[in-house]
């Protein structure tokens, strides 16, 4: 039936039915690299009619017999009109020139001048790696993560971390997807970098809701990376030198403007520094490493296919007691063009994550690991129906391998709990229609659905925990199914050119869960899919947002309210037993949340000045019946106020000067609130959970950039220079209570960073 669709689709398209029509199509792409330029605007003067290029860099535009003049535009290009007779289907690739060093500015949010009014994206936030290269960060080490925390509605997790929430959604509700494949941890070094490699990126697109019907499986927000195909011109060489890690990429054509490679490495070598302060500790390691490649080629006018993967790892400890956790990815894709008027990608993905330690004392080695392990079946298309109406539909299935916690005693397996797992699988379709020129809409539908796949021991239990009830599953039995309609809609209406208020709703199942205790990942973190006792998250959210260009000025604002209802979400019980227990899901406790808040952004996007200001007002709980005596209370990451303010200064052609500072608002944590004695041995007393506050948080960033004379005027060098926390601010990064001699109990604050330097020195050639 799908193969007999596609064809018969296809054959109308080809046919004479749209007579009077034709369509103009082809990709957009840089001029100097042959890299295709996502979300590009192709328009047509003096009109209000325009398409923008798809996640592949393609573009189709349908008009009526005729001669026009068509502009292609994308920040940081110099625009390029041509002018088209239509009087037949027609491709048309074009490349657009790297704009002068004068005009280029540094854009956040918005794609073109116009985009962020007149789209239906709404809640959505876009990074465009070359325009972030300025912005502070920690050991100087740029972050599409971190610079994503700078931006309303994304807060961090902790202290420097990479990790980060969704208004008021937990950290597991997050979907990362590189080149398509989920990552499952993003972090390294226990959140202070994040797995992305800049030199390897492209585009990073987070969409906080309004979340289009290609994706689903997690409850609060998509995070979409994409990255680099390589330059198809000519071969050159990048990276940079810093103080605790270096980088370098390596990129060319495989055959000019066919096909192309890009090879990027990346490693940290804080252990190589630390050794003369760690003496007694020889077989001390603390670094991560990552790699990144992807290739492509074309196999003729229609068929492009492309191969890209990822593989990074963390070492943290000694040979006596460590660390050890790693990503892997893979994605193969076939892109193909059935005529000017269809699209569709076909994806094969492969997601690996697994983690661990290990322990020897007194000759006595204990090991422990766990992960996950996903097989990714996606088909995708897009429809060009006619102008007023592009449609998007498709497929995908995952097949999930979860891997619990295995022990193993001097090298023999003693306690390994059984595997799971589950198939989950989606279908939907979608439409962006432009009801007027003052309206349009993206409305859509997805059906979606886990089964739980034998073999498996199912067990129920009673409110102590114990087993009431065990049922066995064979390999391969489909024994318990979850399905899920989730409706999208995401309206936008303009107001006049430069003024328009956007309205979305959507709905998102999330089948798989992470059950942690702490804020940054660790082996003691576990993920388990939805089954008869853990339903899936159902997450409801609303958001109305108003945006305004303002006439003959770079500044741009905006201002989103949202409300977000989350059913069935997953804890840990009070005083629950994790560590290693088979049966961690007689631990658990289910319930509810919400989410709301508001959203100002005020930013400037043109000039020798550029930044942004970003306030989130905000406010996250959870109920349960078994915490709290069933009362709402505080998440963790309910923070009411969250401010950034970003700066970035071109002094000159070859200097500038950037520097963030944010505030906001402690998290919410529980404190003790008495103590007894069991056995002459102080315990604390608990009572409301997070029902206490962290100490403000606020911290200053500054840096500057030096571009560097080089002979070869294809080459570049640069120096950045940052300091982190520059008015060495002491945020708490935790604060534990003990007891003194006297029995009175004494609070201890950690704070992680005062003031960090740091100097890297980027190059190209």
């Amino acid at each position: 039936m799908h193969r007999i669709f596609i064809i018969t689709l296809a054959t109308l398209l080809s046919s004479g039915i749209f007579a009077q029509d034709f369509t103009l199509s082809g990709y957009l792409r840089d001029a100097s690299t042959g890299e295709e330029l996502l979300y590009a605007t192709v328009s047509v003067a003096g009109t209000s009619q325009g398409v923008t290029t798809n996640l592949y860099g393609f573009y189709s535009l349908t008009l009526p017999r005729g001669n026009y003049q068509i502009n292609y535009s994308y920040v940081g290009y110099m625009p390029e009109s041509i002018e088209v007779e239509l009087n037949q289907d027609k491709t048309l690739d074009i490349e657009l020139q790297t704009a002068p060093a004068q005009l280029e500015e540094v854009v956040v949010i918005a794609k073109n001048d116009n985009d962020n009014i007149t789209n239906t994206e709404v809640s959505v936030l876009s990074l465009d790696v070359k325009d972030i290269r300025k912005i502070p960060v920690i050991f100087g080490e740029q972050d599409v993560l971190k610079t994503m925390q700078l931006l309303p509605g994304v807060s961090a997790s902790s202290e420097g971390s990479s990790g980060f929430f969704v208004r008021g959604g937990d950290g597991d509700q997050n979907l990362i997807l590189l080149d398509e494949a989920p990552v499952y941890n993003a972090s390294h070094l226990l959140g202070f970098f994040s797995v992305f490699n800049s030199d390897a990126i492209k585009d990073v697109k987070l969409y906080k809701g309004g979340i289009p019907a290609q994706y689903g499986g997690r409850a609060s927000s998509v995070m979409d990376v994409r990255m680099r195909n390589g330059n198809m011109k000519e071969w050159d060489v990048s990276g940079g030198l810093g103080l605790i890690s270096s980088r370098l990429t390596v990129e060319g054509p495989i055959v000019k403007d066919e096909g192309s490679l890009v090879l990027s490495a990346r490693r940290t070598y804080a252990d190589i520094l630390a050794q003369p302060f760690l003496k007694d500790f020889d077989d001390f390691s603390l670094y991560f490493y990552d790699l990144n490649f992807k290739a492509n080629y074309k196999l003729g006018e229609h068929d492009r296919i492309y191969v890209s993967g990822y593989l990074g790892r963390d070492a943290l400890g000694t040979d006596d007691f460590g660390f050890d956790w790693g990503n892997m990815t893979f994605t193969g894709r076939w892109n193909h063009i059935f005529n000017s008027k269809l699209f569709s990608n076909t994806s094969f993905i492969y997601s690996e994550y697994d983690y661990g330690f290990n322990i020897e004392n007194g000759g006595v080695d204990v090991e422990l690991d766990a992960g996950i392990y996903d097989y990714n079946l996606k088909q995708d298309y897009n429809f060009y129906l006619n102008p007023n109406n592009e449609i998007t539909f498709g497929w995908q299935g995952i097949y999930h391998q979860f891997k619990p916690y295995t022990f193993a005693f001097n090298g023999e397996i003693q306690s390994t709990a059984e595997e799971r797992h589950a198939l989950e699988s989606g279908i939907y379709m979608a439409n962006i229609q432009k009801v007027s020129d003052k309206l349009q809409l993206n409305y859509g539908i997805r059906l979606s659905s886990l089964s739980n796949i034998g073999t498996y021991t199912e067990k129920t239990y009673d409110t102590d925990g114990q087993v009431t009830n065990e049922t066995s599953y064979e390999s391969g039995e489909f024994y318990h199914n979850y399905f899920n309609l989730e409706p999208r809609f995401a309206a936008t209406y303009l107001l006049n050119p430069s003024q328009s208020i956007k309205l979305s709703y959507n709905r998102n199942a999330q089948y798989l869960h992470l059950l942690s205790n702490s804020t940054a990942g660790s082996p003691t973190d576990l993920w388990i899919p939805s089954s008869p006792l853990v339903q899936p998250t159902i997450a409801d959210q609303v958001a109305i947002g108003y945006f305004r260009n303002f006439d003959n000025t770079p500044y741009k604002f905006s201002v989103e309210l949202y409300y977000k209802d989350l059913q069935n979400t997953v804890d840990y019980k009070d005083g629950a037993e994790v560590f290693g227990n088979e049966d961690i899901e007689s631990e658990l406790v289910f319930g509810k949340g919400r989410a709301y808040g508001v959203e100002f952004l005020l930013e400037k996007t043109k000039g020798q000045f550029t930044g942004w200001l970003s306030y989130t007002l905000s406010k996250s709980e959870r109920q349960y019946d078994e915490i709290n005596e069933g009362d709402w209370f505080s998440a963790r990451q309910d923070r009411t106020h969250d401010i950034s303010i970003v700066g970035v200064y071109q002094a000159s052609p070859r200097l500038s000067f950037s520097a963030s500072w944010v505030y906001n608002t402690g998290d919410a944590v529980t404190f003790p609130t008495g103590k007894y004695f069991i056995d002459d041995n102080l315990v604390n007393l608990y009572s409301e959970r997070n029902g206490d506050r962290m100490p403000d948080y606020h911290r200053l960033d500054v840096g500057a950039t030096w571009k560097l004379k080089t002979r070869n005027p294809e080459a570049s060098s640069e120096l950045n220079f940052s300091v982190y926390n520059a008015y060495h601010r002491k945020n708490a990064y935790s604060i534990s209570f003990d007891s003194n001699e006297a029995g009175t109990a004494e609070a201890t604050r950690l704070a992680l960073f005062g003031i960090v330097p740091s100097v890297t020195w980027n190059f190209k050639f």
